[in-house]
């Protein structure tokens, strides 16, 4: 928050909130709200202004100190300031948890995403006339690149638990025989054993019930010499930038602990392929930035997991609002951790 006048008369109008205070403390509250300390002509002509509009009064003091509290004038303005950052942080986040398929359509169109699935692609190698396996497929998203790569000699098969999305991805892939899109759950994939040369899971193991159980059928279903590729975040590795870092910290708890099932996949995925029998030749940490608060909040729900962390205890209410309007208003960055990981079945 900037310190021009209006904002200087706001930031003392909340340090006054829960009580009477003179100067030094107001200025002291308004340090732990923002980290910064008015300088004295900003505090006192701030106070001051105040007095004139009957937003603030003075009250008995002690020596020099002379507080001021709030009229119940200045009160019902700093209930309407606080609507109106309401106001600016709903209208600017979303409120509502968006629809599947729309949400993996828009992820898989940031540039974060892109980059992920170019170093994917990659590193998976497939060839024309091979069988890829498209683990967890939702509505089709990778379809087309990884049919590309095998041509029309090969074949591409989507595998996924929802039927939504299994209905979704075949007319999407009408047009595409070599697309074959099944209903299954990565714990019991419906494929004979040696059936696939490439397997691709981007962003599944975070969710399933059995990470470990769903490497070990990869396994079975690929071929000797076969390659799996996986991108798995570490929901842990998750920092916004924040002046008060234990609300951050809060609020990156909340996503590990609550939100993502499995929420440090990304750094278990090299050791649990490892322990499923794969050997693992690469791994490749992609840190995903994100300098735009709206495209941030696309992929991060920003407003309503922080509300959800507030109702699991990881954040104060006051907090997580002062949190979120400081998201809103200031310079943003946000970062977290990808990691791509190859996992390759021995000859």
């Amino acid at each position: 928050m900037t310190t021009g006048t209006n904002d200087a008369q706001t930031l003392v109008l909340c340090a006054l909130a829960e009580g009477p205070l003179h100067g030094y403390a107001i200025n002291t509250a308004i340090e732990k709200l923002t980290g910064q300390r008015l300088g004295p002509g900003s505090l006192y002509g701030a106070v001051a202004r105040l007095k004139a509009k009957r937003l603030v009064e003075a009250v008995e003091g002690t020596g020099r100190r002379q507080p001021v509290r709030l009229t119940a004038e200045g009160r019902t303005a700093l209930e309407r300031e606080a609507q109106s950052m309401v106001r600016v942080t709903d209208h600017l986040f979303e409120a509502a948890v968006p629809d599947k398929i729309v949400y993996l359509d828009r992820l898989s169109m940031t540039e974060v995403a892109r980059t992920a699935k170019r170093v994917m692609l990659d590193a998976l190698d497939a060839r024309p006339g091979e069988t890829v396996l498209d683990l967890g497929c939702g509505p089709g998203t990778d379809f087309d690149p990884l049919a590309d790569a095998v041509t029309r000699t090969g074949s591409v098969i989507g595998v996924d638990i929802s039927q939504d999305m299994v209905d979704q991805a075949r007319r999407r892939t009408a047009e595409r025989p070599a697309v074959d899109v099944r209903l299954g759950d990565v714990h019991a994939l419906p494929l004979e054993d040696d059936s696939v040369d490439r397997a691709w899971g981007d962003r599944v193991l975070q969710h399933v019930a059995d990470p470990a159980g769903a490497l070990a059928e990869c396994r079975r279903v690929l071929r000797p010499g076969g390659r799996l590729v996986m991108a798995e975040p570490d929901w842990d590795s998750l920092a916004i930038d924040h002046r008060d870092l234990e609300v951050s910290r809060g609020y990156t708890r909340h996503i590990t602990d609550r939100v993502v099932r499995n929420g440090v996949i990304g750094r278990q995925l090299p050791r649990l392929a490892q322990e499923a029998g794969f050997e693992v030749p690469t791994i490749t940490p992609m840190t995903s930035v994100f300098r735009d608060v709206r495209a941030a909040d696309q992929v991060l729900g920003l407003q309503r997991n922080t509300e959800r962390a507030v109702a699991a205890g990881y954040l104060p209410a006051q907090a997580a609002q002062e949190w979120l309007q400081h998201l809103a208003s200031g310079p943003f960055l946000a970062t977290v951790t990808l990691y791509v990981v190859v996992a390759e079945r021995a000859q």
